[in-house]
């Protein structure tokens, strides 16, 4: 079967971007271009010769807009299969022309239903009826019908149509899956949005996740699985994977989850923040005056753990912070933050000795994020949940020893109780000065996780405090945090061995908060 020469095009896109001069290649090509509305009137004005719809079918565009394409002068000429003559012969008769290009892409539903302001009829309004159409019927047709819909194939699709005339059937069947896919999500995302308005729930009945392919990882957790990034659909905000990177090697698998660990820590707090993050875990932490002095107490956290570490910012990485990263005998992997001034990124891609090779992350300003849905297969399925954002409210907490913590206290309280729900349960903070400085993370036992906290933070762990994101079921971990000096401890409480756990605490005179709210993260 040849591929028909690339003669005729029906265009008509919402996003516009790169358009002219994908258009303009065409023109050069010898390919007449028809199109509607507002993608006729933005080639137009750029000086392209446009073939107006309207005046092809013979019927205007009514509606508001929502009449445009559906016509059978149209999808005539996108469906008739060129090696039949039955097929041919009807479009004669009827005087239909064929349409070989067919670029489409969408109305952004999902942008549009995003806002927060956003009304029922604007959602509605935003339901692409023929832009769907005509995809799925090039599509369909794609032994003869190239479908572009995605600015980003613009340049491949016209470089085979200006060396070739025609694109070979390999670039449409692959052009053709990519088609079915955009139009199955944006599908799901309607679906999904008319589901959430009729119920409270936002666990529906069917429940779908579109999902793009952002890059390739050079491999999963371990050389011999293969993994890749994907975005998706409908996520907006601060993220990893619309992070741009200014420096380094590429990205593997382990690098992004620990990257997203370390900016799930730092956007956590409002003062200037840094993480340390090794294997998922922070082994550092810490907010300070300024971004230096929180960088420089969360390096000091666990210095042995921190050699190689993933670190985050949720303020722009200066020169100041920089130099203390390029210190002597320090390695660092990789960095994200909101920014980085121009000559942190001097600094750090030049002094180090690690200078090539450490990635360099930029994700923009860290906006108050949205309740996400957190997904996580196992075998035959998925969990979701919505993720643990929950803001803590200080008036509920509840002192149940006889020592009362003054506010110094407090503050370092709440510091530890914001970090230990971003460990792994069982999971143990100590903290001191604002600043992790022994974490116990992912125990079967959380006297275990209590005595590798303290045994990480030493002799730090005299006057310091200690967090749990589950209550404590037995006395023996408030005897092994006393042993070290530990003067409060903030806990969810709940257990059955309270009663005995307060006593041990006014024992040996810790104070202790009840939060009334568990943190686990498995």
């Amino acid at each position: 079967m040849s591929s028909p020469p690339v003669r005729r095009a029906l265009i008509s896109v919402s996003d516009k971007l790169g358009l002219v001069d994908f258009v303009r290649g065409l023109e050069v090509a010898g390919v007449e271009i028809y199109s509607t509305g507002g993608t006729r009137r933005h080639l137009e004005q750029s000086g392209i010769d446009v073939l107006d719809v309207s005046d092809y079918t013979g019927f205007p565009e009514m509606l508001d807009g929502r009449l445009k394409t559906l016509h059978p002068r149209i999808f005539g000429g996108i469906l008739c299969r060129h090696d039949r003559e039955d097929d041919m012969d009807s479009l004669a008769k009827h005087e239909i022309a064929t349409f070989e290009l067919v670029v489409v892409n969408l109305y952004p539903f999902a942008a549009t239903i995003a806002r927060a302001d956003v009304t029922r009829a604007e959602a509605i309004e935003q339901i692409d009826i023929g832009g769907p159409s005509l995809v799925r019927a090039a599509a369909k047709n794609h032994y003869f019908t190239t479908v572009v819909t995605d600015t980003q194939q613009y340049s491949s699709v016209l470089e085979e149509i200006q060396e070739h005339q025609v694109t070979t059937l390999e670039t449409r069947y692959q052009l053709a899956a990519a088609a079915f896919a955009m139009t199955a999500q944006y599908d799901q995302a309607i679906a999904a949005y008319f589901a959430e308005a009729e119920q409270a729930s936002q666990f529906t009945q069917d429940h779908n996740i579109g999902m793009r392919l952002k890059t390739e990882l050079r491999y999963g957790e371990n050389p011999h699985q293969e993994a890749a990034l994907y975005s998706v659909s409908g996520s907006h905000g601060a993220s990893l994977v619309q992070a741009r990177q200014l420096n380094g090697k590429e990205l593997s698998y382990n690098n992004l989850l620990d990257l997203d660990a370390a900016l799930q820590i730092a956007q956590s707090f409002t003062d200037p923040a840094c993480s340390v993050i090794k294997h998922n875990n922070p082994c550092g932490a810490a907010v300070g005056e300024s971004l230096y002095i929180a960088t420089e107490k969360a390096m000091a956290g666990d210095p042995l753990s921190a050699f190689g570490s993933v670190l985050g910012f949720n303020r722009v990485v200066d020169e100041q912070t920089a130099e203390l990263l390029a210190e002597p005998g320090l390695f660092i992997e990789a960095i994200v933050a909101p920014e980085f001034s121009a000559g942190a990124i001097g600094i750090l891609t030049t002094k180090p000795k690690w200078r090539n090779n450490v990635r360099l992350m930029q994700v923009g300003n860290l906006d108050q994020r949205e309740t996400e849905l957190v997904y996580r297969q196992i075998t035959g399925g998925m969990l979701v949940q919505e993720s643990d954002t929950v803001a803590d409210d200080y008036s509920t907490w509840e002192v149940v020893t006889e020592k009362q913590p003054d506010d110094s206290l407090r503050d370092e309280l709440r510091f530890a109780w914001q970090i230990v729900r971003h460990i792994k349960s069982n999971a143990i903070a100590v903290c001191r000065d604002q600043s992790v400085v022994g974490a116990g993370a992912g125990q079967m036992s959380r006297v275990d996780a209590v005595n590798i906290s303290i045994e990480k933070a030493g002799e730090r762990a005299t006057g310091a405090v200690l967090s749990s994101d589950a209550f404590f079921p037995f006395p023996d971990a408030i005897e092994s945090a006393a042993a070290a000096g530990i003067i409060a401890i903030i806990q969810p409480g709940g257990s059955r061995g309270d009663d005995a756990v307060i006593e041990a605490c006014n024992a040996h005179g810790i104070a202790m908060i009840f939060t009334g709210c568990r943190h686990f993260k498995h």
